[in-house]
């Protein structure tokens, strides 16, 4: 089967970059794309921005560059596609649980057709042509409870909740979506799919159980549940629970607890460093009593000593200081806003998240960020007279750096075009 890719060329922000370079499950995009679909294809093309395809007379599938999906879905999808033998394109019902609730808010890539939205992925049985019918994959959506809310927090009390998918699929066109993509499609998605084999599967059941006792386990902290790649130091002391997946040469230190992560190669976790739900890129480094839950730290970054992140997606290379807080609440029950496909604010459609940090980033200790506050690629903030919390998007143009008689120590890799621009006048 020919696989033609489609590109996205609207960047994400704050990381100033695409969608297909951005790590979704600690693997970029593109590769997981194309990991998800080897089964079914053979040969792949890319389709650049008015470029022409030449005719096609073979079974085809064709996406755009920006969409996540799982082998779940995409397994649904083909089968149903194939049986069909007609040309199809992907869509979702408005009323689809996870699909309204998680994926639809602050996107850009749907097309609305009736009660319908169509997604950017077509199966062509004949190479592509004009004429496909809607298929629609139900996406399975569980509802699962997250956070407990006071009456005094907010205007409705009770547990907020996710519409957890057990087949994923979305366009990935705001960070909030990195978010939703690797949390609520990803990390819980997964825990409810094992949770499920569980309950279904006496073969399965037997055999987690068996290894439990085996290994003088709890059943969430067995062998079948927690996955540990090659040459690992792991303190005897330190609490894993599954769902996980630990990388290869990573260590972990005495008192610290992961919990339904997965963990990159070469990662350090220091000790009582706490991670929960939550995705480490390759080479980060979380020191003493650093804190993660439910949030995403991509490749090479670091988070000092004494910072909990809630909710929050960081991007790769950058450094966040010690004791910086980060709100994930409203104080005043108002709806969070934050930046859709097009950059303007919209209602995110989550009660509770916390902030977004670009690429190559470097935030000093003792700041407070504000809940779904982002700060672009590149950027240095520190504390100060002027400026200590930050209560709105911050641009590269706002950074710090800016005004330091050093600042051409301060590397620039997603803004090089602004450097050039300089140095041209």
């Amino acid at each position: 089967m020919l696989k033609i890719i489609l590109h996205a060329h609207n960047q994400i922000m704050p990381f100033c970059e695409s969608a297909r370079e951005l790590r979704i499950q600690n693997t970029p995009l593109w590769l997981r794309q194309r990991n998800v679909l080897a089964p079914y294809v053979t040969r792949e093309m890319e389709l650049k921005q008015g470029e022409r395809l030449q005719p096609v007379r073979e079974p085809t599938i064709v996406y755009r560059d920006n969409l996540f999906f799982d082998e779940f879905y995409i397994n649904a999808f083909m089968e149903q596609a194939i049986k069909r033998n007609r040309p199809v394109r992907a869509a979702f019902r408005a009323d689809d649980p996870a699909f309204r609730e998680h994926a639809l808010p602050l996107s850009t890539s749907y097309t609305p057709a009736g009660s319908l939205y169509l997604a950017d992925l077509w199966y062509y049985p004949n190479g592509p042509m004009a004429g496909v019918e809607p298929l629609v994959i139900d996406m399975q959506a569980r509802e699962i409870g997250y956070y407990h809310v006071p009456t005094y927090m907010g205007d409705q009390s009770g547990d907020l909740v996710f519409q957890v998918p057990l087949r994923a699929m979305m366009a990935i066109d705001s960070w909030v979506h990195v978010f939703i993509a690797d949390m609520v499609f990803g990390q819980f998605a997964r825990g409810a799919r094992f949770e499920n084999k569980a309950n279904e599967e006496l073969s399965f059941k037997l055999k987690i159980l068996g290894k439990a006792i085996y290994e003088g386990r709890q059943v969430l902290e067995c062998s079948e549940a927690v996955k540990v790649g090659r040459n690992c130091v792991i303190d005897p002391s330190a609490v894993i629970k599954g769902p996980a997946i630990i990388g290869d040469n990573v260590t972990i230190n005495a008192g610290a607890v992961i919990d339904n992560s997965i963990i990159g190669s070469n990662v350090n976790v220091g000790q009582g460093a706490q991670v929960m739900l939550s995705v480490v890129g390759d080479g980060a480094f979380l020191p003493f009593r650093a804190s993660l839950f439910m949030t995403t730290m991509m490749e090479n970054s670091m988070l000092a000593q004494n910072t909990c992140l809630q909710m929050c997606v960081i991007g790769r290379n950058t450094f966040i200081g010690a004791g910086s807080t980060w709100t994930d609440y409203n104080l005043i029950p108002t709806p969070i806003r934050a930046r859709d496909g097009n950059g303007k604010l919209s209602i995110s459609n989550r009660p509770v998240i916390g902030g977004c940090v670009g690429h190559n980033c470097r935030i000093g200790s003792g700041m407070i960020i504000y809940p779904a506050r982002t700060i672009e690629s590149d950027v240095v903030l520190a504390a100060s007279a002027e400026r200590r919390v930050i209560d709105r998007d911050i641009t590269f143009d706002q950074s710090d750096h800016h005004h330091l008689r050093l600042a051409h120590l301060h590397q620039t890799p997603y803004h090089r075009h602004l450097k050039a621009e300089v140095e041209s006048w």
